[in-house]
């Protein structure tokens, strides 16, 4: 493989919103989630991850707007696709936007868009907030029909779930492992061979994040529950530069087999 060969740096964006779950578990200012993000930023971030949930049960109103004032790296903001949502989107103008599926009873996001029957809807949805400039990103499962259809709708990015091959590989189910990755493997090349930028994300961890940190075509991870869970022993810091050394250990080795 030539240098201009060369895999292109994976992106890590960093997920705050569980520092505002604690935050709001006990009220107050505490811990606060813009310093995470400042930290984040410090450490290597090459984005800030927000979750604004319509019930508000960890990002606020007023982080969004912290988050905007003080950021020097990119804001993607996770939001469902309502019209407040949008509202808000259209008044901040942040770099990103990843449309959501949200219910309000799930603990976390359960799974990806479902963009295949919602299409023109969505195309509607997605349309305001290209022309103000927002670079629109689609979380979906790796299946082709909803890559097709992000595609159709106007997306420039697309974020695979990793949150099925992340499970099979925390239970020690290495066919089921084997199976999600082949999956997400096949779908991030077609989603890239259609020009979508490939993002991934959903219960990435140290043990899950090396295979598809190496897929050629995944361009960031974003990763949030697992970095801030592991802060709390090691640091946000040494959390997220371990996260870091990962993922580019992946990348070089990919890089090398390329070569060979």
């Amino acid at each position: 493989m030539s240098e201009t060969t060369k895999l292109p740096p994976l992106r890590l964006g960093v997920n705050i919103d569980h520092v505002a779950t604690v935050r709001n578990a006990r009220g107050g200012d505490y811990p606060d989630p813009l310093r995470a993000a400042k930290l984040a930023e410090e450490a290597g971030a090459d984005g800030i991850t927000a979750h604004l949930r319509e019930d508000r049960r960890h990002i606020s109103d007023g982080d969004i707007d912290g988050l905007m004032a003080m950021l020097s790296v990119p804001l993607n903001f996770e939001m469902a696709a309502t019209q407040e949502m949008q509202d808000i989107a259209l008044r901040h103008k942040p770099h990103a936007v990843c449309i959501v599926p949200e219910k309000r009873e799930e603990k976390t996001t359960e799974g990806g868009l479902e963009v295949a029957r919602e299409e023109n809807k969505l195309a509607h949805f997605i349309a305001p907030l290209r022309d103000a400039g927002c670079r629109v990103s689609i979380f979906i499962a790796a299946e082709r029909r909803q890559i097709e259809a992000a595609h159709r709708i106007g997306a420039e990015v697309i974020e695979l779930h990793t949150g099925g091959y992340c499970d099979a590989v925390a239970e020690g189910r290495d066919e089921a492992a084997a199976a999600e990755l082949a999956r997400l493997r096949d779908m991030s090349s077609f989603a890239d061979s259609l020009g979508l930028e490939v993002h991934a994300g959903h219960g990435l961890t140290y043990d899950s994040v090396t295979p598809i940190a190496a897929l050629p075509e995944v361009r960031e991870l974003n990763i949030g529950h697992f970095l801030i869970g592991e802060a709390i022993f090691r640091g946000l810091t040494p959390a997220i530069a371990e996260m870091r050394r990962l993922m580019e250990t992946a990348r070089d080795q990919a890089n090398a087999m390329g070569a060979a």
